[in-house]
């Protein structure tokens, strides 16, 4: 058995007794819906802050779809009214549990724009709606449920909960709070992509099992009073020290890669006497990561010590490994919150299995005509696989799905090309996506079987692609070329972002994509231009982007076709300068790039940047104390700055820019210069500002400067890896 496989299939369970009642066209929503299908209840009814959407790219639709596999009557209660009990008890009581996610996104970034200003829309909403679900819905919801039928387990999950398994930072409080799984009373939570652990759960509560007796469920986290018996623990501490903190061991030194001497002798293993005794045949030796825990500081400790809370943070993200992981304890006053090792991936038997449940690919008929913007988006794409490996701070993709990339097959993918161009209302021919969290990681996994199952990198691909990577593109060519090839298909686009530094590892790739898959334009992702702010999101240097982007010209050349590059920035990052922003704006400018959608920096639940951001420390690398500062730009008007001197062009930011400059004495940045960023004043803002009684408050006067010469040379092509021209 590989080493990252589950002990159990996903589909090798016996069906529970209601498979009789076979397969519903959409999952019940109603008491009607019910009787229509000759149910008298539900087994599980699933609670959603999305609209239901009967599609394989909705997390509630997927679940409710391999529970329904499993032989269980599934109901569900999509956007229901929060406000009282009575909508929690449409479909009945569960004979089982309730599922409880806040949906696709977490309820307060979707609520909520990265400058805490309530949105009025909602695309998971029909009609575009706003309002439709609560703040913290994991919470509300579980509450009503709790309410509605108390003696019915409730089972939370989706990426809100996920992200919330540990005592997290909360951007919108600004403050630490405890596990989700207190703070809503659930209980049992389920992190990550939920088929196994849920299935598993529903299983053993369905032949009579309790909560107290599913303590150990991988990809689930419980409260307890003390650490599950027989598990042997070890403090985090003695892992990653504060202060003088030991390195994390070479993954691929020895046969017992990743760990240390101390874990050796905690679990009873005398390395000097293993290596004097003569070979014989014995049986394997447990590894030292197989039934440990960590224990981690207190919720009490990390919601006022900021170490504590960046050495948790670094611990939680190195036990991620579902090969290696150790088990995560957690106390919060009287009682813990246990956090097993996280599920094995799915393999790809399994992945076509999901994505091959009887999906209607619509939204439920109860919306009428309403429009859902978000299956608008994504009811020609195509899901081909999960997971990332790039480990992106700023990005929870990583925390939730895992670095382990799970792939379905070619013959699954192209099944399901065949079933948009023939249900899809409207399909004209084009598949607007073959992708995932990155389009080209397809198939994309460790070449040693011994370095996957126990590595505790944060990411394959930073600061350099590791040996062990494959990065031979040839399964994703081969899908695209197949997928072209299916009758009643015009066009094949690929809107999920390129990695663009493993797209330049296989110029065949470069080529295949630039020739037949882009419309025009090409989504990719430098994120910033300066050393700074990459090395704090663990992103690549510009030296591969300004390698893709020769590589993107060359082949739209050859292809005869005129195709444009738009890369994505984030403002605000912490680890970003001030005059940061001010080398990314002159970029920009030099490369005539004008952006219009300038997202800041959104401090997500359990993101390492957002631990960055909360703790002012790198917790990228080994904590020392308060050394090791980092520039975090907080506070409304420094965060105004930042997106505005990234959308240089826009006048409504000239005014707040010509003020950072001039403090940052660079006020010859100001001008009709080509090297320039802003213009001057003109006359009725100069009139208006004398009325109020100078240029600005404590600056210097507005003088002429005739450019910035420093950056004359930006039209230059720089080496590979070189990071431009500064404005220092």
């Amino acid at each position: 058995m590989a080493a990252l496989t589950a002990e159990r299939g996903l589909f090798s369970y016996p069906k529970y007794w209601a498979e009789c009642y076979g397969t519903a066209d959409f999952l019940p929503t109603t008491r009607a819906e019910m009787d229509a299908l000759g149910w008298d209840s539900c087994d599980i009814i699933i609670i959603s802050g999305d609209a239901y959407v009967d599609h394989p790219s909705f997390g509630m639709a997927v679940i409710g779809r391999v529970l329904e596999s499993q032989g269980f009557r599934v109901g569900i209660i999509a956007q229901p009214d929060w406000n009282s009990k009575d909508a929690f008890m449409s479909l009945g009581k569960p004979n089982l549990f309730y599922g409880v996610s806040a949906g696709n996104m977490d309820s307060m970034i979707n609520r909520y724009t990265a400058e805490k200003r309530m949105r009025h829309d909602d695309a998971y909403t029909p009609g575009n709606v706003g309002g439709k679900r609560p703040d913290r819905a994991v919470l509300v919801y579980t509450q009503r449920c709790k309410e509605a039928y108390k003696d019915v387990p409730v089972v939370i999950g989706g990426i809100e909960a996920s992200l919330r398994r540990i005592a997290h930072y909360d951007y919108w409080s600004e403050k630490v709070r405890r596990s989700i799984i207190f703070d809503a009373k659930a209980d049992i939570l389920i992190y990550g992509n939920a088929e196994r652990p849920l299935v598993e759960v529903a299983h053993r509560i369905a032949a009579g099992e309790t909560i107290a007796d599913i303590q150990d469920v991988r990809g689930t986290a419980v409260i307890r009073k003390e650490p599950l018996p027989g598990w042997r623990g070890a403090d985090s501490t003695a892992i990653d020290k504060i202060g003088k903190i030991d390195p994390i061991p070479n993954p691929y030194g020895a046969d017992d890669v990743g760990c240390s001497k101390s874990e050796f002798k905690q679990a009873g293993i005398d390395l000097q006497a293993e290596a004097a005794k003569p070979i014989v045949v014995q049986p394997a030796r447990p590894k030292p990561w197989e039934k440990t825990y960590v224990k981690l500081p207190a919720f009490e400790q990390v919601s006022v010590n900021k170490p504590l809370y960046a050495h948790a943070s670094r611990i939680l993200h190195q036990e991620t490994n579902p090969g290696c992981a150790r088990a995560l304890f957690q106390r919060h006053g009287d009682r813990s919150v246990w956090v097993n090792p996280p599920a094995f991936p799915l393999e790809t038997q399994e992945m076509d299995g999901v994505f091959g449940l009887p999906y209607q690919r619509v939204p439920h008929p109860s919306y009428g005509d309403a429009k859902i913007p978000a299956y608008d988006m994504i009811k020609t794409s195509v899901n081909i696989m999960r997971g990332c490996f790039g480990g992106c701070s700023f990005c929870s993709i990583t925390e939730h799905e895992g670095r382990i990339i799970q792939s379905r097959s070619h013959e699954s993918i192209i099944n399901e090309i065949e079933q948009i161009r023939d249900k899809v209302p409207g399909f004209t021919g084009v598949i607007s996506d073959l992708g995932g969290p990155t389009a080209n990681m397809y198939k994309l996994r460790c070449k040693s079987e011994k370095a996957e199952s126990t590595c505790r990198r944060l990411s394959c691909v930073y600061p350099d692609i590791c040996n062990h990577m494959d990065t031979d593109h040839t399964p994703t060519i081969d899908l695209y070329r197949k997928a072209r090839d299916v009758k009643g298909i015009k066009k094949i686009l690929i809107a999920s972002g390129v990695r663009y530094d493993l797209a330049v590892q296989d110029p065949r790739y470069v080529k295949e994509l630039v020739t037949h898959h882009v419309g025009g334009y090409l989504k990719i992702a430098p994120e910033h231009t300066e050393d700074g702010p990459l090395s704090k999101m663990m992103k690549p240097g510009m030296g591969a982007y300004d390698e893709f982007k020769a590589l993107f010209d060359k082949y739209s050349k050859e292809a005869g076709k005129k195709q444009y590059l738009i890369p994505y920035f984030i403002s605000a990052h912490p680890g970003t300068t001030d005059l940061d922003m001010v080398n990314m704006a002159l970029w920009l400018k030099s490369n005539d790039f004008k952006l219009d959608q300038v997202q800041n920096f959104y401090p997500s639940p359990m993101a390492n940047a957002t631990t960055i951001y909360h703790t002012e420390m790198n917790s990228l690398r080994n904590i020392k104390n308060n050394t090791d500062v980092v520039a975090v730009p907080k506070g409304a008007r420094q965060r105004r700055l930042h997106k505005a001197i990234l959308r240089y062009h826009d006048p409504a930011g000239w005014p707040m820019i010509r003020d950072a400059l001039r403090a940052m004495g660079m006020a010859k940045l100001i001008g009709k210069g080509p090297n320039c960023l802003v213009p001057e004043e003109g006359r009725d803002e100069l009139k208006t500002l004398a009325k109020k009684g100078g240029v600005s408050k404590g600056k210097p006067a507005l003088t002429r400067h005739t450019g910035f010469s420093q950056f004359k040379k930006a039209n230059t092509k720089p080496r590979v890896g070189d990071n431009r021209q500064r404005a220092k």
